[in-house]
């Protein structure tokens, strides 16, 4: 099991996200609002907004929310004063750490983070430290027990898809950051359905981590994704599927 993909599909299977509705919808609304500032209100002309209110709409998200969390962005409300702010590090076992949140307060926020790590066996690092160990790619994740492969990886490539691999009961698509929406477009107009797209930080390569250090490095990314502030934790490990699944 390598990186952030299949411990998002663990995470999911053992319902993580269900028992933690409220806090998603949180950072959700964080994603709108910051989204609706930086490119405007219409989805149509931005993409970021666009994919976080498909994000939104996967959660069963009430439209009073999302529309409420895009005026906070545009300043029609008010408590729309959030910004984006990335952490690097590294966490036991030497993987690399690359955390993404947003918040009001970066301080609080920094602050909660070193805790974090300090706390669980990790260091936190500075600007760049591990940036450069991943490529911005647009991710989309799809069940494999549902949708015929062949058929499948074709529309993914012909609508512009980078990349295509099965891990375990799904497959992943990969894609340039700006392809994202029309292989997304082209696969749920060839009738396939997507159980989750993003924009994620993708290693270029892994760092085997075993045992003790694994289960720290686990429990790590586990007490960073708790925070209010963070919206996303993505690492290089490569870790034995059933440790994972048997830590979470």
């Amino acid at each position: 099991m390598s990186g952030h993909s299949k411990w998002s599909t663990i995470k999911r299977k053992k319902g993580a996200a269900d028992a933690k509705k409220g806090k998603i919808f949180t950072r959700i609304a964080k994603e709108i609002a910051l989204a609706a500032r930086l490119g405007g209100s219409d989805p149509e002309g931005n993409s970021r907004l666009r994919q976080a209110i498909l994000a939104a709409k996967a959660e069963n998200m009430p439209k009073d929310n999302i529309d409420r969390a895009i005026k906070k962005g545009t300043g029609e409300l008010e408590g729309g004063n959030i910004e984006e702010v990335a952490y690097e590090g590294y966490g036991p076992g030497g993987a690399a750490l690359f955390i993404e949140a947003t918040t009001d307060n970066p301080h609080r926020t920094v602050a909660d983070i070193r805790h974090a790590f300090s706390r669980n066996g990790g260091n936190l690092g500075t600007t760049n430290s591990v940036a450069w160990m991943f490529d911005r790619k647009g991710q989309l994740y799809i069940d494999a027990t549902r949708h015929d492969e062949e058929r499948t990886l074709e529309t993914a490539l012909e609508a512009g898809a980078e990349d295509f691999v099965r891990e375990g009961d799904q497959y992943v698509v990969s894609t340039s950051p700006t392809d994202i929406h029309a292989v997304q477009d082209a696969l749920r107009a060839g009738g396939v359905k997507i159980d989750e797209a993003e924009l994620a930080m993708v290693p270029k390569n892994t760092v085997k981590v075993e045992g003790r250090d694994a289960e720290a490095l686990l429990k790590l990314i586990e007490v960073l994704e708790e925070l209010d502030d963070v919206s996303k934790v993505f690492s290089n490990f490569d870790i034995d599927s059933e440790l994972a699944e048997a830590a979470n």
